[in-house]
């Protein structure tokens, strides 16, 4: 896979990222989680999944830099104006974001129980924006199928979440 996918992938990164140094850590990080699949054979298209994988460790990279250039700006005004800006803003308080990173780890650790290809349309969907014909091809599927498996991806997370979050329970 390195040999015949790595070059493609690191200059398809290396657009995105607007780094060839952090394309090349991406593609060895996507590279990794390939490797770290319990059986990527039964992967429809590990191409369009490396990719994607990629794709996602691309944008969250791509996230961390926005993050850290607000800061920077935000240390720089509180530097020019004399007073410390709120990090927070008009933010939830500690006890409902807690709650909310609870949650999150729950419908991460639910999409971490689906099937293979199950999670990948799954996470094509929602992380990507990905059309349901747009991940019938990328997975080299039928649209239904797609359909099936966000479903089943659906259901999956939404019975996990009620089993600690009954309905009509405020959390």
């Amino acid at each position: 896979m390195v040999n015949d996918h790595g070059g493609a992938l690191e200059r398809y990164l290396a657009r995105k990222l607007d780094s060839p140094e952090d394309a090349a850590e991406v593609a060895q990080e996507a590279f990794l989680r390939l490797h770290r699949l319990e059986s990527p054979e039964t992967l429809d298209n590990a191409r369009a999944f490396l990719f994607q994988v990629a794709t996602n460790l691309a944008v969250d990279q791509l996230r961390r830099r926005k993050l850290h250039l607000q800061f920077m700006h935000g240390e720089r005004q509180q530097s020019e104006d004399g007073e410390a800006p709120d990090i927070n803003g008009s933010a939830a308080s500690p006890e409902h974001i807690l709650g909310a990173r609870e949650k999150l780890g729950l419908i991460m650790a639910a999409v971490e129980e689906l099937p293979v290809n199950v999670r990948q349309a799954f996470l094509l969907h929602r992380r990507n924006g990905l059309s349901y014909g747009e991940i019938a091809d990328a997975m080299q599927v039928s649209v239904s199928s797609v359909e099936k498996y966000i479903l089943q991806a659906l259901q999956h997370c939404r019975k996990r979440l009620a089993a600690l979050y009954p309905p009509g329970e405020n959390g």
